[in-house]
């Protein structure tokens, strides 16, 4: 009986063990030779300043939105119409707006694919339509953006036309979106229509800037690339607040468990990565699109290159004391920006591939020998994994495969560890990580 026992949770452990090749195959198609021609046609517009021109067909803003629709609907025609192609917009003003030159329409470009099951889950992949120059309130100057943000929206391009050959249970949403540069007017409008059509965002993957390797401290490495994460939601509730200084959690939220989920799935499908998990919401000081989503409580990280050159960036194209200026094509790296839209990839069709999340996860154990957990019981999965590691691990480094909505761990003081649960599919794809909510008296 022992033996039978043995065997049976050696074989379990083996089945949630498991990799998917379709993960591998995901990755093996990414081009970077299509995403080299989709960056030279948007840095070839000239300037993409969200307040360019809106008329012509070859230059400007309106002309690059517009090829961006034409390529998602491509994708569509070729996966038998899988997309729902359109534009989102909002009007804004130049009153009160430091960085807006004129009115205008901050249009972003949508391309939604449908998840079979559970059609209005979503995760997100963005990257900016919009450049800029040395002045953002200069829109005629030439601002090619190769890097910031052609590359990510390339990327996101080239994601949807990998992963619109595959279904899902839920839906993935690729979009180019407009005025970055000028105050995340684009991420804004994109989130406050998210919260109006009650979408459910499992979460949001924000690409600014993944195509160069050769920073301005003299590092050159096309392996590493960092993932932004802010530590808790901006919009928590007190009771949380409280709560956590009591039970812990200051580093789990829930963009921060998106981090991770990014951070183990790249190991374990492109262990050749260094994915740097940055505490920090962006960059010292500054921010990306995934913003305006955390700050409405969606989960969001941004992607980028781990090693920028500020030469390159927000720069008028000029040579000055010997150094050329401006983010132009030939500093893009191509097969670095291939590796990112994979890491994108294979994370987007994790997630929706994957069962939901628990939403409510309880925790309890206090003065015992062993931590208790139990949850709710979500659709679609056949299993729970729960996670352990250590109060000063950014990862986690332990886990327990069970079929049951609570567990005990025997042995594990819930003193010395923190916990979560995540939901694990017949297919084996697993949720994100969910910290305890509750506690169990």
């Amino acid at each position: 009986m022992k033996k039978i026992t043995f065997l049976f949770i050696l074989f379990t452990a083996v089945i949630t063990a498991q990799t998917n090749q379709k993960i591998y195959d995901i990755i093996d198609a990414v081009s970077a030779d299509r995403i080299e021609a989709d960056v030279k046609k948007l840095a070839n517009f000239g300037t993409r300043n969200t307040f360019s021109d809106t008329i012509s067909e070859t230059r400007g803003i309106g002309a690059a939105r517009r090829w961006i629709k034409s390529e998602f609907e491509n994708i569509s025609t070729n996966c038998d119409n899988c997309l729902n192609v359109f534009y989102q917009k909002d009007f804004v003003t130049k009153k009160g707006n430091r960085r807006v030159p004129h009115d205008a329409w901050v249009v972003n470009v949508i391309a939604i694919q449908k998840g079979t099951k559970y059609p209005n889950r979503y995760v997100i992949m963005s990257g900016d339509i919009d450049s800029r120059a040395s002045n953002t309130m200069d829109f005629t100057t030439d601002a090619p953006g190769a890097n910031d943000n052609a590359s990510g929206m390339a990327g996101t391009i080239e994601a949807a036309r990998v992963l619109s050959k595959y279904k899902f249970e839920s839906s993935i949403i690729y979009v180019g979106l407009s005025g970055e540069e000028q105050g995340l007017f684009g991420g804004a409008g994109l989130a406050k229509y998210a919260k109006e059509k009650e979408w459910e965002i499992i979460g949001v993957l924000n690409n600014d800037m993944i195509g160069n390797i050769t920073g301005v401290d003299g590092v050159t490495d096309n392996r590493s690339f960092r993932i932004f994460s802010e530590p808790v939601p901006a919009n928590e509730t007190e009771r949380a607040r409280k709560m956590r200084r009591f039970y812990g959690g200051e580093v789990d939220g829930i963009s921060r468990q998106l981090a991770r989920y990014i951070h183990k799935n790249v190991k374990t499908y492109m262990p050749e990565m260094n994915p740097m998990m940055i505490y920090r919401l962006d960059r010292f000081g500054r921010g990306g699109h995934h913003r305006p989503f955390n700050d409405l409580g969606f989960a969001g990280i941004r992607i980028m290159e781990a090693h920028e050159n500020y030469t390159q960036q927000h720069q008028d194209i000029r040579t000055e004391n010997g150094i050329n200026y401006g983010d132009v094509l030939e500093h893009v790296n191509f097969p670095y920006t291939k590796k990112l839209t994979a890491v994108n990839a294979i994370n987007l069709a994790s997630l929706a591939w994957a069962p939901e999340a628990p939403k409510e996860v309880a925790i309890g154990g206090i003065v015992e020998a062993s931590a208790k957990l139990k949850w709710n019981k979500v659709d679609g999965a056949k299993g729970y994994k729960i996670y352990w590691r250590d109060t000063t691990s950014p990862t986690w480094d332990n886990s327990r495969y069970v079929e049951t909505t609570e567990f005990t761990l025997e042995g594990i003081v819930i003193d010395n560890f923190f916990f979560g649960v995540a939901a694990v599919g017949e297919n084996g794809e697993e949720s994100v990580v969910v910290f305890p909510n509750k506690i169990l008296r």
